[in-house]
């Protein structure tokens, strides 16, 4: 498995995705914790939603569907926990392993392909597949290490299948 693969399910820099998102309960990943300063802003739902709302449009622009940038940033966002918990995480770590299998395509990664930018900046930016899964890594990696800092405030952490907990 090459390096980009790897980011992209979680077992480079950090813990794999699975064992992060491993052993919360639906209840416990709606929560936002509260600590001296007040609550957090997302629940651990919220921050996996999110994750694999931009992953399926990352891979959509990476297998050349034309899917547009989001309008407003809010979209980004759930506005109610309508999805099942696990489904929504096996949805996104299924989403990590697809974008892992198009990493090993070493092909495929130097092909230009379209993807939207902010509306605001009203222009298309193409990148490569490699480039784009970077940056999909990259989103990832910021908001798996949110959900780590989540599940320690919430004293769920470390999960079964272990983490670093230093």
């Amino acid at each position: 498995m090459n390096e980009l693969a790897r980011a992209l399910i979680g077992s480079s820099a950090f813990a794999p995705a699975a064992n992060i998102l491993q052993a919360i309960p639906e209840s416990t990943a709606k929560e936002k914790p509260r600590a001296a300063l007040g609550a957090a802003p997302r629940s651990i739902y919220e921050e996996v939603w999110h994750m694999a709302f931009w992953q399926e449009i990352s891979l959509d622009w990476v297998q050349g569907k034309p899917t547009p940038y989001p309008a407003h940033a809010t979209e980004g966002f759930p506005t109610k926990f309508n999805e099942p918990w696990e489904n929504l995480r096996g949805r996104f770590l299924a989403g990590t392993q697809n974008a892992a299998a198009i990493a090993h395509d070493t092909d495929r990664l130097e092909i230009t392909v379209a993807c939207p930018t902010n509306p605001e900046r009203n222009r298309p930016t193409d990148m490569t597949v490699r480039e784009q899964l970077e940056s999909l890594a990259a989103h990832n990696a910021y908001h798996l290490g949110r959900v780590v800092l989540l599940r320690q405030l919430l004293g769920i952490w470390p999960p079964p299948d272990g983490g670093d907990s230093w």
